[in-house]
């Protein structure tokens, strides 16, 4: 899937309801994010999934360059969230 392509599919989700979820650290989020991002680290995602939303929210989740977003999608998919979207980058969006 191309960047574009990617990028195509995260706005889709996020306009049918996905939540846009920012895995950087706050000091990242603070220099730049798309509007509609929340912000939760990687490092604390695993004890704050219920600010997520509810089990089962889609959710379209980004970190600087697709490594920790890896790392979240998969947690996000233990957690109870089956449908994640990986955007990767921030610069995907």
């Amino acid at each position: 899937m191309t960047p574009q392509e990617r990028s195509q599919k995260a706005h889709e989700l996020v306009a049918q309801g996905a939540v846009l979820l920012d895995v950087r650290t706050p000091e990242e989020f603070q220099q730049g994010h798309p509007e509609a991002a929340r912000n939760i680290p990687v490092q604390v995602l695993a004890q704050r999934l219920s600010e997520v939303g509810p089990v089962g929210t889609p959710v379209v989740v980004y970190c600087a360059a697709g490594g920790r977003s890896a790392v979240a999608a998969e947690l996000l998919r233990k957690g109870g969230f089956p449908e994640v979207f990986d955007l990767q980058s921030v610069k995907n969006w």
